[in-house]
């Protein structure tokens, strides 16, 4: 289907119905169940936190907690709001933090429970008052009450179970979700019952339509046949186009996610693979042209990423880091210096585009190292990944909008599933960086940790995302930098 050839479409805003379509199905609606930006963003129509992180002014306002007080380094008291009801008209109370709280620190299910490890427990004051305590000093435990810890509740869901939940969530957000159809279809409506004085506001559309779509040419379709009315995550190549459509909107912004390659330095893969020498690793960032990529396959703002975090987050000092400008010739020097004058087979497991993939298979081609391709939906990519078997694993990772070093570093490099380094160095210092309350400490430590890391080259950065939206003209949407839709601040013209 070309551009120019598809009919108008027409937004359903006589139905008062946001429809919705991208790629990313999400496998379990449980905001605690899944790592995907997708599910995040359901998350945050459904669901509210203690506190909430304005998009704007990034500040910390309360939303279910109206108060807070740190008693100590490791114990902080939360004052909750009085009068908030759930979607099935259960009160809210302390026993629902209390739930949650003390549920997802013991889960097995939980995504990424790293967020998560900073929390000993929680304990009830009375009904409106809840005591968090923390296993140990935890500098950036509000930006994570605010964008990860929505709060469950607890007589509803321990009578339905985890699987019932799934099927049924319910939350205390501005939007009810009414359907979950498998990985097809979400559907929610305004939840009129959403307490006043929110930070989210009460929502100007009435219902939203989701329906998940397993590839690019579907989701565009959809939007050009009047089928959607808003998508995300198209190619670069498309922006111009669908601008010059009279009534469809094209908006780009740059956002905190970062294309990555992780390397099997460790040799998860087999001990003795060429990734577990450290001038192949530094060959291979020296074969790539992150900026030509940058330039024309994200498009916009997009940057060159030289850290193995986002350049905003507090603490990811770019000073520190070793540079790999592109330099083919120096990759096959190091190469032939390893052992391996004539290159090697290797295989790359992959989410991203297949642009950005063939992308990387040519510029390592060209210096003698032949890329197989395992081109994957998000999910099972990830569960390779996770169980050891990518030598190279590709993605991008946002940082569940955490504007902190906390939520990217220890992710790829702090020991667990997705670390393909597992150096213990790394590891120590990052434990230091996440264990005080001096921010000097903590930007010493993670400064140091960022000149290690890119040293041994143990993790490839590549480069900013850029985030492509396309929508109806009859839709008023605002995006962020920290790319997550609030279709509750969205309204029909």
């Amino acid at each position: 289907m070309t551009l120019a050839t598809v009919a108008p479409a027409l937004a359903e805003k006589s139905a008062d119905t946001l429809r919705i379509t991208w790629r990313e199905a999400i496998p379990d609606v449980d905001p605690y169940y899944n790592s995907q930006r997708t599910g995040m963003v359901v998350a945050f129509q459904a669901f509210d936190c203690l506190v909430y992180r304005d998009p704007v002014t990034m500040e910390i306002k309360p939303a279910l907690a109206t108060s807070w007080h740190q008693v100590d380094p490791t114990t902080i008291d939360f004052t909750l709001r009085q009068g908030v009801t759930f979607q099935n008209g259960d009160p809210f109370t302390a026993d629902d933090v209390v739930y949650t709280i003390n549920t997802i620190i013991h889960d097995k299910r939980v995504a990424i429970p790293a967020y998560y490890s900073s929390f000993a427990g929680a304990e009830k004051l009375d009904d409106f008052r809840v005591r968090l305590k923390l296993t140990g000093v935890s500098p950036a435990v509000m930006e994570y009450l605010a964008m990860v810890t929505p709060i469950w509740p607890k007589a509803y869901r321990e009578k339905v179970g985890p699987d019932g939940f799934s099927r049924a969530p319910i939350g205390t957000g501005p939007y009810k979700i009414t359907k979950v159809d498998g990985t097809t279809q979400i559907e929610m409506e305004r939840y009129d019952g959403h307490y006043a004085g929110s930070p989210k506001g009460r929502p100007a559309i009435r219902y939203i339509k989701i329906h998940e779509v397993p590839d690019a040419t579907t989701e565009m379709t959809e939007l050009l046949g009047g089928k959607a009315d808003w998508i995300w995550g198209y190619n670069a190549d498309q922006f111009a186009n669908i601008a010059r459509m009279p009534n469809l909107e094209a908006l780009r912004f740059g956002t905190m996610r970062v294309y990555f390659m992780t390397i099997d330095a460790a040799g998860r893969t087999g001990a003795d693979n060429p990734l577990t020498k450290l001038k192949v690793r530094q060959a291979i960032l020296s074969a790539i042209d992150r900026q030509t990529m940058a330039k024309q396959l994200i498009q916009g703002d997009s940057q060159v990423i030289d850290t193995p975090c986002y350049p905003s987050q507090f603490g990811c000092d770019v000073s520190a880091a070793v540079k790999y400008p592109y330099d083919p010739a120096r990759a096959k020097q190091l190469l032939a210096e390893a052992g391996y004058p004539n290159g090697f087979d290797t295989e790359l497991i992959s989410y991203n585009t297949p642009q950005i993939n063939a992308a990387l298979q040519n510029y390592l081609k060209a210096v003698g190292i032949n890329l197989r391709i395992q081109q994957l939906q998000i999910g099972a990519a990830i569960q390779k990944a996770e169980a050891g078997e990518a030598p190279l694993y590709s993605g991008s990772w946002g940082s569940n909008s955490i504007n902190d070093v906390s939520a990217f570093m220890p992710y790829f490099l702090g020991g667990g599933l997705d670390d393909y380094a597992r150096d213990s160095d790394v590891q120590e210092l990052l434990k230091k960086a996440g264990t005080t309350l001096d921010p000097e400490v903590r930007r010493h430590a993670y400064s140091e940790t960022i000149r290690l890391a890119t040293e041994r080259a143990e993790f490839v950065p590549l480069f900013g995302a850029v985030r492509y939206v396309a929508f109806s003209k009859q839709l008023s949407f605002q995006g962020f930098p920290d790319d997550l839709p609030r279709f509750y601040l969205s309204s029909w013209k």
